[in-house]
């Protein structure tokens, strides 16, 4: 009897034992580090890059693949994300629809979940559907991709297509994912903002207020990993939304929604050196282009999750290739030259001329209002290749700070690297169009650079055949105090308010153009016209691409490219430094203050004059008051 009460204990110990076991098996370490490895804003980058500087590169997906496999070593558990615009900023996302590069690219770099950018939509709704179904059918292992409040129009909705529904169900688009890694689950999902969906006016999509959404993504994800698998989530936000001096769509997110453990925070190219924390979530950026890799580590105890610590891996040239991922890339470059650059004569690393000037990086270009040289060259090189494809003569052309994606290096300037500069588009890579402007139009573009730069750092203009200045201490929207064309032997001519001009900008620029009025509060207002004056409505401009000769569309890239490949070599002298075309200055001398002053400094100046007015004649009524009682 006691043999069989021993037994039977002995059975219950060995019982306990193994469930214990069991469990410890399941529930994670408290004082386990939990790592997250990041990038976003990629752009198609998949080579490094050279810096301005002509010292050093950055980037390159192959040099990325072993910072990857370095930390995975430390951290086998490792979770790998991207928050969004992996495409379009390079030659490879010329093969976007039809071979889906990015996406086999960030697979075999065994990242596990990523989700969409404005950018991701620059080939349009049906670009995005052919990408996706390339993706799938290529066979290749994918990441996955969450995005929960910018989705295709349902049945009952104007723009319903029953097929790109099937292709998100094919690849397995969700709102979010459920992930285990080491005994953690991670619950990644992805939010679209607000100012993203501003930058993709054409991608077909329906979007919901991320707040909203947000709330009700977190609270299914979570309840579903707990329901299934007994435990609670690390909730990660994929946020192509993006922070601005410490702020921003994603500070807003996160203080306004419960829940969220870490923002991956993409879209403003943004690099956080230390994390945002608020309302216990972590925000986070790394910058662009696969400058950097993200490493965040944390500490999930139960339902809490804390920081441990964060930082970067800079991706330059003392990182070594990854070999597999290197030889991938050079596959995909014979398959862009095959597919697209024999189509206009030119090769991949082709080397154009050399440049022995220091120009300015990208995000230098829109920090600050002021001319660039490397600006120059871009809206030049418009010119000049519209003129000779057309031989027609163009009176402005104008570029802005928002669709330059890129500078030229200094030392040799590729084909490669024209392409990076200007390579966004509407449908395709950035094609040029030809609309007229009446003069009052153009003194109201100018107008904009000089006004809105300080509120939209993307709106700043540069202009090839017209020279201006402004003052910035004048009346907003009245900033500008001179402006003339200006002809390439220095010649100056009015503009005259009621005339046609001939202008040329990128597609993505002749958008812009068409939402000043928006933009300036309906004081300004810049209207594309046919060369009978008609107006011309955004959705038509894709009507006024200029073709050369032979019927080809021109692009931006290689109307920059020509340009370059016509210097006999080397960079004109030309651009070692400004010529004066925009003046920037400060000055509250009063004749410049009131030169050329419009209707809208006169009329703040009298509502100046009224308040002035005002409040003296109060004064002196409370003055006479006061003395009255004295007197009494």
């Amino acid at each position: 009897m006691n043999l069989k009460r021993v037994f039977a204990v002995f059975c219950v110990l060995v019982l306990s034992l193994v469930i214990s076991c069991g469990v410890m098996a399941e529930t994670p370490d408290a004082n386990k580090e939990i790592t997250i490895l990041f990038t976003h804003d990629l752009h198609s980058h998949l080579l490094s890059s050279p810096n301005e500087s002509g010292q050093g590169e950055y980037g390159g997906y192959a040099r990325i693949m072993t910072a990857i496999k370095e930390q995975k070593e430390k951290s086998p558990d490792a979770l790998l994300v991207d928050g969004g615009d992996f495409s379009m900023g390079s030659l490879f996302q010329t093969a976007y629809p039809t071979s889906a590069i990015e996406l086999r690219m960030m697979g075999a770099m065994g990242y596990d979940v990523t989700t969409f950018g404005n950018h991701e939509y620059d080939y349009l709704q049906s670009g995005l559907k052919s990408m996706l179904k390339a993706a799938k059918n290529s066979g290749d292992k994918l990441p996955a991709i969450v995005c929960a409040n910018y989705l295709p129009p349902v049945e009952g909705q104007q723009g319903y297509d029953p097929e790109i529904w099937q292709v998100y169900n094919d690849y397995g688009v969700k709102d979010y994912t459920i992930i285990e890694r080491g005994g953690v689950y991670y619950a990644v999902f992805g939010v679209f903002g607000v100012d993203s969906d501003d930058c993709a006016p054409n991608s077909g999509m329906v979007f919901e207020y991320p707040v909203t959404v947000a709330k009700e993504t977190v609270t299914a994800a979570v309840n579903e990993c707990e329901s299934l698998y007994g435990k609670h989530p690390v909730v990660i936000c994929l946020s192509h939304s993006g922070t601005s001096d410490g702020e921003g769509e994603d500070y807003e997110l996160a203080k306004a929604v419960d829940g969220i453990d870490v923002i991956i925070s993409g879209h403003t190219h943004t690099k956080l050196e230390e994390a945002i924390v608020v309302n216990g979530t972590a925000i986070v950026s790394a910058d662009e282009y696969g400058k950097n890799l993200g490493v965040l580590k944390l500490k999930q105890s139960g339902d809490s999750t804390t920081l441990v610590n964060y930082q970067f891996i800079p991706i330059n040239e003392t990182i070594q290739d990854d070999p597999e991922i290197a030889a991938l890339i050079q596959d995909y470059k014979k398959t862009v030259e095959n597919d697209y650059l024999s189509k206009y004569g030119y090769t991949f690393d082709q080397v154009l001329l050399q440049n022995p000037y220091e120009f300015e990086p990208d995000d230098v270009v829109s920090a600050t209002q002021h001319e660039s040289a490397v600006c120059n060259v871009y809206s030049d090189a418009y010119k000049w290749a519209v003129e000779k494809a057309t031989d027609k003569k163009v009176d402005v052309a104008i570029t802005a700070a928002g669709v330059i994606r890129g500078s030229l290096p200094r030392g040799n300037v590729t084909v490669s690297d024209t392409f990076n500069a200007a390579s966004l588009g509407v449908g395709t890579e950035g094609e040029l169009v030809g609309i007229y402007l009446t003069g009052k139009d153009i003194k109201n573009a100018i107008e904009l650079d000089a006004s809105i730069q300080p509120l939209m750092s993307t709106a700043q203009l540069f202009m090839s055949g017209v020279e201006y200045s402004f003052n910035k201490y004048r009346m907003i929207f009245n900033k500008v105090d001179y402006a003339k064309f200006r002809s390439e032997d220095g010649t100056l001519s009015d503009i005259e308010d009621d005339k046609l001009y001939f202008v040329v900008a990128g597609m993505y620029m002749g958008q812009m153009l068409g939402s000043v009025e928006e933009t300036s509060m309906g004081i300004l207002s810049v209207t594309p016209r046919d060369e009978q004056g008609n107006p011309i409505s955004t959705d038509k401009l894709v009507n006024y691409v200029v073709r050369d000769k032979q019927g080809n569309p021109l692009k931006e890239w290689y109307a920059i490219a020509d340009y370059l490949s016509n210097m006999n070599g080397k960079m004109d002298s030309r651009y070692a430094t400004t010529d004066g075309r925009k003046v920037v200055y400060k000055s509250l001398n009063p004749v410049k203050l009131l030169r050329s002053a419009n209707i809208f400094t006169y009329v703040v100046l009298i509502v100046l004059l009224v308040i002035i007015a005002v409040i003296v004649s109060i004064v002196r009524a409370i003055v006479r008051r006061r003395r009255r009682n004295r007197n009494g």
